[in-house]
């Protein structure tokens, strides 16, 4: 590589990443077709290999564009952190601030809490970012991140908040049609919801719980409302946080002595963050909200 390529280059690259077509990426960045081939043609020419190739499906990346997609998404992501964190130095609470926060909380939690911000602060803008990932703040992939697992990363402001009790729960009506389970071996007998892909959480999870493995699984999930609504659908025995279930009538605890969880939750941001006005005041906003509705 002679020459350092433009960086709009690299956002071009990204976005056909993304939309997996010259003319997707075109109508996403505003600019015109030709132009986007030849950031294409001229991010190749640099690097010294193809990046795309083209299938009845559209453009498919190669190796080397693989290999350069996570530097080429970092670059975007520092990007948009550079400008978030501009605007945050004005002293008022205007702008945008993205949100990480897991599927649950993002979409039961989240949305009353934010509308008051909003309310609060309408000159506010907010992204959220719903995922069970661990987004890496260091790398500024969110300015604040919701989390059920303590961030050991360093130059973090963390704060706990508490703990979701969590618990199993069925809908009346599969309680009505199978029976209740007296205790957890009792369980083989049931339909239960659990998890597909494993983790060093979940594989904790189950020495705790030697009844509830992968194997004895009737449906297998990773997200989780998709467990909350199987649960709702009555399909089975599953878990659920406590506070969810609690306001659904219609949802019952089951072996609430037996299996009794907490959800340990923490808000955390970029400690340089901690002077921007706007990320400092939804950070404190969470922080209060979450730490009440747990308590509560």
């Amino acid at each position: 590589m002679s020459q350092e390529p433009s960086w709009d280059f690299y956002r071009t690259f990204n976005a056909v990443l993304a939309e997996g077509s010259l003319s997707g990426a075109a109508r996403v960045l505003g600019l015109t077709q030709p132009s986007i081939a030849r950031h294409i043609d001229a991010l190749e020419e640099a690097v010294g290999a193809p990046l795309f190739l083209r299938t009845s499906r559209g453009l498919s990346p190669t190796d080397a564009a693989l290999e350069l997609k996570p530097f080429a998404e970092l670059m975007a992501s520092t990007s948009a952190a550079l400008l978030r964190t501009a605007e945050g130095r004005s002293g008022e609470v205007d702008g945008t601030v993205r949100i990480s926060a897991s599927e649950v909380v993002g979409i039961i939690h989240l949305p009353a809490i934010l509308t008051r911000l909003r309310q609060r602060y309408p000159r506010l803008t907010i992204e959220l970012s719903l995922s069970n990932a661990v987004d890496d703040l260091l790398k500024r992939q969110a300015d604040i991140a919701i989390r059920m697992v303590r961030p050991e990363q360093q130059a973090l402001l963390v704060k706990h908040v508490g703990s979701f009790p969590v618990g199993l729960h069925a809908h009346k009506d599969y309680l009505a049609r199978r029976g209740t389970p007296a205790s957890m071996d009792e369980l083989k007998h049931h339909d239960i919801i659990g998890y597909d892909a494993e983790t060093p959480a979940i594989r904790a999870f189950a020495e705790r719980h030697p009844g509830l493995d992968r194997a004895s699984f009737a449906l297998r999930v990773d997200s989780n409302i998709a467990h909350l609504t199987a649960i709702r659908a009555g399909f089975g025995i599953g878990i659920c946080q406590t506070i969810i279930a609690d306001a659904e009538p219609d949802l019952v605890r089951v072996l609430p002595d037996a299996f009794n969880e907490d959800l340990e939750t923490w808000v955390a941001m970029h400690e340089d963050l901690s002077g921007n006005t706007r990320c400092r005041a939804v950070f404190d906003a969470l922080v209060t909200e979450l730490t009440a509705l747990v308590r509560r």
